[in-house]
């Protein structure tokens, strides 16, 4: 068996969660995200791209309904003891068996929570969980209240995040060492994901992102290379994963003399970071980092080219982003807690003048205010090699 963290973590994270079905008058929960299995039990697998359920009874017990190809991936990397399986077939009804399988558990004519927002339950999936359920449970929707608790991490949880940390910034120094006029996108990923899988790290949740020339503006992967000229700009978003744990990190590379409007963009992504910085806070909101976000933005002139939103939570994540609530944007009401992980990313697209500006950094909230994880300097990057 292979797990990441020591028995006696894994039961205070169930006492946790037991408190909170308790508190909501549920019966038991029925969970979908692989990230909350994950938390919850240590099962580690793609395989939640098909039907699986993982539920928690009120009483303490656990099972997993999965398919036959991650049955034995449970046994090796979760502490889940009662594993079913469904069978591929024609007629396949794995809501059914999951059903069955809540009765069987004491579920029958309970009130069930289920993780309705999840990457791991599809709207068809989800209407025929409905269906089988119907008149013999009632369900309510549970989402995020997992997510509530893996926001605030563990300080065993912490120990990985400082790892995928180091990572990142072992791929940023592996990027910059690459870029240079005549180099390929491709170079410069394979230097990065080179570094982390050095390191001993993982697949992130989601692709790195990178672009140049006028890709520079984009926010999401594409595929497609192209090489770099003597006067380029190239940015890159990219995350350390370490045991699933993740942290990011955001750079717009200069390459050969920098334009004035780079220049103007840093100036006001730099500062609106620092901003930020001293807004990631235990107490303040979600939404108080964006609007110190936004208020050095808009005093710099630059409401149309920054985002609606400028960062967001980080932890253990699976495909297809590494992204966690809360979000930064206005009006989010969602308080800073010790112990959370949040990313904050400036990110300046000028469209008319196809100049690009990001900065991306990662935070640990601590007692009395944060600290930055992946804490390299916030100086513009200018490679002309």
């Amino acid at each position: 068996m292979t797990l990441h963290f020591t028995a006696p973590e894994f039961a205070r994270r169930k006492e946790r969660l037991l408190t909170q079905i308790a508190a909501h008058r549920l019966d038991g929960l029925l969970m979908f995200q692989q990230e909350s299995m994950y938390w919850l039990t240590g099962y580690d697998t793609f395989g939640f791209c098909f039907f699986q359920g993982l539920w928690l009874g009120a009483d303490g017990r656990l099972a997993l309904l999965t398919r036959s190809a991650d049955m034995r991936q449970a046994q090796h990397t979760s502490l889940i003891e009662d594993i079913r399986v469904w069978t591929d077939r024609a007629d396949a009804s794995p809501q059914s068996q999951l059903r069955d399988m809540v009765a069987s558990l004491g579920g029958a004519g309970g009130r069930i929570g289920v993780e309705y927002e999840s990457y791991g339950l599809t709207a068809a999936n989800g209407r025929k969980l409905d269906a089988a359920f119907d008149g013999f449970a009632t369900l309510e929707d549970a989402s995020g209240l997992v997510d509530r608790l893996r926001a605030v991490k563990s300080a065993a949880e912490i120990i990985y995040v400082r790892e995928a940390a180091k990572l990142a910034l072992a791929a940023r120094d592996a990027a910059i060492e690459t870029i240079g006029d005549g180099v390929d996108e491709g170079e410069v990923l394979a230097a990065m994901q080179g570094a982390v899988f050095k390191g001993g790290g993982d697949y992130p949740g989601n692709e790195f992102i990178i672009g140049s020339g006028r890709d520079a503006l984009l926010c999401r992967y594409k595929s497609g290379r192209r090489r770099l000229d003597s006067e380029d700009q190239i940015t890159l978003e990219w995350a350390g994963a370490y045991r699933h744990y993740h942290a990011a990190m955001m750079e717009t590379v200069v390459v050969g003399p920098p334009r004035g409007r780079h220049l103007e963009l840093f100036a006001a992504a730099r500062q609106a970071m620092e901003a930020c910085a001293h807004a990631i806070t235990p107490g303040r909101t979600a939404g108080d980092v964006f609007t110190a976000h936004a208020h050095v933005m808009d005093g710099h002139g630059l409401a149309e080219h920054r985002l609606a939103a400028c960062g967001y939570s980080l932890g253990a994540k699976f495909t297809p982003s590494w992204m966690d609530p809360p979000m930064f944007y206005a009006g989010n009401q969602w308080v800073l807690e010790e112990g959370m992980v949040m990313f904050a990313h400036m990110i300046l697209m000028d469209s008319a003048s196809e100049t690009a500006m990001c900065l991306g950094r990662t935070f640990l909230v601590t007692v009395n205010g944060n600290e930055c994880l992946t804490d390299a300097p916030l100086d513009l990057i200018v490679n002309s090699l």
